[in-house]
C-alpha cells in the first residue's frame, strides 16, 4: 500500500474545500480475490504515488530533510504542492517522527523492532539510520506484493544503493541481504520488506516469521487500516495484539482522517469516492475518542501484571500548535507564503494521530505520557 497522502488537496478543491493525504495496506469492498476487490486494491495501491510526490514536494520546498525521497519517487518531474499541503505533510511527518523517537527512547540501547503496515515508498528506515547509524533496530515493512516488488527494484538501483551506503551506512549489496527470486521479498538482519495482504494474516502460518515476538515493538499504520473493512482492520489490530506476549512492550501509532460528518468531511469523502477510494473505517472511528478507545479495546491499556499502558489521540492542528516549537514554526512559515491559514486549520482538524502503548514499566511509561495531548494538558 502506501502512506503519506490521502484525500489529496487537488481533489478536494473540486468540492470547494482543500485537504490531502496518503494510503496503504490491503483494502476491499468485497471478499479478497473478487473482481470488485481487485479493482479497489489497485486504486489503493496507486495512492502510494500521491504519497511519494506529496512528500517530495515538501522536501523540495525545504519543509523536510529526506535525501532518499526523490530516489523512491516515480517520474522525473514532481509538481509543487500548495503551501497548505506542504505544511500538512510536514506536521504529519513531524508528529509520527516524535512518536517513533519516543519509542526509541524507551529501553535504553536494547534492540527494538518497528513494523510499518502498508509502507509503500516510505523512507523512514533510511532516515533513522542516517541520524543514528548505530541504531539497534529491526525494521519490517509490509505491503501488497505489487508494491514491494516496485520498491525493492528501486532500493537495489545504483543511485539508491549509493545514497543508502554513503548517507546511512546501509549496504544494499551486503552478503546477508537477500532478495527472493520473484523480487517481492527483501530480508536482512535489520531491514525486511514483506509482501502480505493484511486481510489474510493468520497465526501459525509463518507469514511474519521474521518478526521477533520478544522485542519491544512499534507498529505504524499511516493511512493503511482506513482502507480495510472495520472487521478486517480490527482483526489486524487484534492479530498484532495477540502476537506479542503482554510482557513485551508494544506500541502502535495510527494516522487517519476523521470527522466525516461536517461540511469539509462530507466533501472529503465524496471526492475520494469519485476516485474509487473508500475510507472504510471512517464511520466507525470518526473522532478522537473513538480512535483512542479503539486501541484500548485491542489491549493498549494497563495490565493486571503491573505493567502500564494507555492511548491518546490528537488532530494534526493540535500537532502543529502544541508539538512544534515556536522557532521551527517560524522557519516553516518563512518558507513560502500561505494565505489559506483558516483552510489549513480546517484541513488539519480532519486528520488525527492516535497512539497507544502497553507492557511498559514506570519511567518508560512516563515517556509516553510526556507527549502533549488535551488529556496531559488538562
Amino acid at each position: 500500500m502506501s502512506a503519506p497522502s490521502i484525500p489529496n488537496l487537488n481533489t478536494l478543491r473540486s468540492g470547494g474545500l482543500r485537504g490531502r493525504g496518503r494510503g496503504r495496506g490491503g483494502a476491499a469492498a468485497g471478499p479478497p480475490g473478487s473482481q470488485r476487490t481487485a479493482l479497489h486494491d489497485e486504486v489503493v495501491q496507486n495512492t502510494d504515488n500521491d504519497a511519494a510526490t506529496s512528500r517530495l514536494s515538501a522536501v523540495n520546498a525545504g519543509y523536510l530533510e529526506d535525501p532518499f525521497a526523490g530516489l523512491l519517487t516515480l517520474g522525473d518531474a514532481v509538481s509543487r504542492r500548495l503551501p497548505l499541503m506542504n505544511r500538512g505533510t510536514y506536521a504529519r511527518t513531524t508528529g509520527i517522527d516524535s512518536i517513533v523517537d519516543t519509542f526509541l527512547a524507551t529501553g535504553g540501547n536494547a534492540r527494538k523492532q518497528i513494523i510499518s503496515l502498508g509502507a509503500g515508498s516510505d523512507t523512514r528506515f533510511f532516515r533513522l539510520k542516517q541520524k543514528r547509524r548505530d541504531l539497534n533496530l529491526a525494521y519490517h515493512e509490509i505491503d501488497f506484493e505489487s508494491n514491494t516488488k516496485k520498491k525493492i527494484a528501486r532500493l537495489r538501483s545504483p543511485p539508491f544503493s549509493r545514497a543508502a551506503k554513503t548517507l546511512a551506512s546501509v549496504d544494499m549489496e551486503a552478503a546477508d541481504l537477500m532478495v527472493s527470486e520473484d523480487g517481492a521479498t527483501l530480508s536482512s538482519p535489520d531491514y525486511i520488506v514483506l509482501p502480505q495482504d493484511l486481510r489474510q494474516l493468520q497465526h501459525g502460518n509463518g507469514t511474519l516469521g521474521s518478526v521477533d515476538k520478544n522485542l519491544s515493538t512499534l507498529i505504524i499504520s499511516e493511512c493503511c487500516l482506513i482502507y480495510l473493512s472495520p472487521q478486517h482492520a480490527d482483526a489486524v489490530l487484534q492479530y498484532f495484539s495477540d502476537l506479542f506476549p503482554t510482557s513485551t512492550p508494544l506500541a502502535m501509532v495510527i494516522y487517519e482522517p476523521i470527522r466525516p460528518h461536517d461540511s469539509f468531511g462530507r466533501t472529503m469523502v465524496s471526492n475520494l469516492l469519485s476516485r474509487g477510494i473508500h475510507l472504510q473505517t471512517l464511520e466507525k472511528y470518526a473522532g478522537l475518542e473513538e480512535q483512542s478507545q479503539r486501541l484500548q479495546m485491542h489491549g493498549f491499556k494497563a495490565s493486571s501484571d503491573g505493567t502500564t499502558g494507555s492511548s491518546e489521540a490528537v488532530d494534526v492542528d493540535f500537532i502543529w500548535r502544541e508539538w512544534i516549537p515556536t522557532e521551527e514554526k517560524e522557519r516553516i512559515e518563512g518558507l513560502e507564503w500561505m494565505d489559506e491559514v483558516e483552510e489549513f486549520v480546517l484541513f488539519a482538524k480532519h486528520y488525527c494521530i492516535c497512539w497507544g502503548w502497553r507492557g511498559y514499566q514506570g519511567s518508560e511509561s512516563d515517556l509516553w505520557h510526556r507527549l502533549p495531548s488535551p488529556t496531559s494538558k488538562a
